[in-house]
């Protein structure tokens, strides 16, 4: 591709970014959540989140989904995907706790390593489904009840994913194997194999390659083992588009669809997507509230940062698009100027961009980045006393009703 064609393609997806914050603010309902909270705000639409469960489950219909709370662990969010069957993946007693009315076999517990207690917690409330990667933890399930099942989690390096997890969790295959003897000595029941390719992997091939090595081990085990494996988890790291576009799900599902679909029959896939349900599901309303001309330019300091909602930048390494509200409707850049975008805390490292392209802005000016749904909120602190980001839901019927991060869940009972 040429430069040209790229710089053609990075123009178009601007725009289109830029056309769908306009959209969003021109609303009634933002408008008056941004009225009513001031900024910073996230604008949460939990339609958009239920259309993105369901484009997933179009692109692989053989998957069963369970959302990474994780991600976003919102009220609106959790009851949206209760109420269109999704499953969930847990980490933490806590986020189990958000889940309290779902019915337990719609929930899968991924985190490798668990204090006793909280396996305990898991399974009293009703949980079946857990992770693994070594034989102390694996030590941890001796006595559980027969229907409790494990999975074994393996690694794969993905040095082009954004986060490469394969350093913290996972084993490989003469480890795997090794647990599962272990685990068959113990009268442990291992039902199958999970991994996780990495965040934020815009790479088809490296998701293929690593269900067909797990496939392949999965046949290894029932063969040389005897022992007869059912689950295939291939996790989540479906690539979400910040400041670029990337492949789409049907480009992804495209590829790993056939791997998938030669093994529906006699395996049960799942998957925990978390960014890809919910990042373009949430836009970032902040305000300026100081300008400066300094050595290296000018500077923009606004009312959030990466002590909040800008979090995933320090995190993960992503860099959302930053829109000033008056250049939303017209796509001229001709008398913008080169500024840095900072935080509000008392802290020099709080710089949310620098070389960004902004017009000239005033204390009060709005701007807004979209895709923000993911680990951003989850993420922040409460550094210098400051208060987690608001979210506002927009589908809500009442608009004065949306609610704060701290509302109590209150999910409906769930069939």
């Amino acid at each position: 591709m040429s430069i040209a064609t790229t710089r053609r393609a990075e123009e178009a997806f601007r725009d289109a970014r830029r056309e769908e914050a306009a959209s969003l603010m021109r609303s009634d309902a933002a408008r008056a959540a941004i009225a009513l909270h001031g900024t910073p705000v996230l604008l949460l639409q939990t339609e958009r989140v239920r259309a993105q469960y369901r484009r997933l489950r179009a692109a692989l219909p053989f998957v069963d989904f369970h959302f990474a709370v994780k991600a976003l662990a919102h009220e609106g969010v959790l009851e949206t995907l209760a109420e269109e069957g999704c499953g969930f993946d847990v980490a933490t007693g806590e986020e189990l706790a958000l889940l309290d009315r779902v019915p337990r076999g719609r929930i899968i517990h991924t985190h490798p390593i668990k204090k006793p207690a909280e396996i305990a917690e898991a399974i009293d409330a009703g949980v079946r489904t857990f992770v693994i990667d070594n034989e102390i933890e694996l030590a941890k399930f001796i006595g559980a009840p027969s229907d409790v099942r494990l999975l074994v989690r393996l690694a794969y390096r993905s040095p082009h994913a954004k986060s490469d997890l394969s350093s913290k969790f996972g084993v490989g295959p003469f480890e795997a194997m090794h647990l599962i003897v272990a685990a068959r000595e113990r009268g442990i029941r291992v039902a199958g194999f999970s991994f996780h390719v990495g965040s934020q992997l815009d790479d088809p091939a490296r998701f293929a390659a690593a269900i067909t090595e797990t496939v392949a081990l999965i046949d290894r085990v029932r063969a040389e083992l005897g022992v007869h494996l059912d689950v295939l988890d291939i996790g989540g790291g479906f690539p979400i588009a910040y400041d670029s576009a990337v492949r789409s799900i049907e480009e992804l599902a495209a590829v790993i669809g056939p791997v998938l679909a030669a093994r529906a029959g006699d395996l049960e896939i799942l998957a925990e997507p978390g960014r890809a349900m919910v990042a373009e599901s949430m836009m970032l309303v902040t305000s300026v509230v100081g300008v400066a001309e300094r050595d290296d330019g000018r500077w923009y300091y606004l009312d959030d940062g990466l002590y909040g909602a800008y979090s995933n930048v320090l995190t993960e390494d992503v860099h959302p698009l930053i829109f000033a509200e008056r250049e939303l409707e017209a796509a001229d850049t001709s008398a913008h100027r080169w500024a840095t975008l900072a935080g509000p805390t008392c802290d020099s490292s709080d710089v949310i961009a620098r070389e960004a392209l902004m017009p000239e802005l005033e204390v009060g000016d709005l701007l807004v980045s979209p895709a923000m749904g993911a680990y951003t909120v989850v993420t922040a602190s409460r550094f210098n006393g400051r208060p987690v980001t608001t979210i506002a839901v927009l589908d809500a019927v009442e608009v004065a009703r949306v609610g704060a991060v701290e509302r109590e869940p209150a999910l409906a009972a769930l069939a």
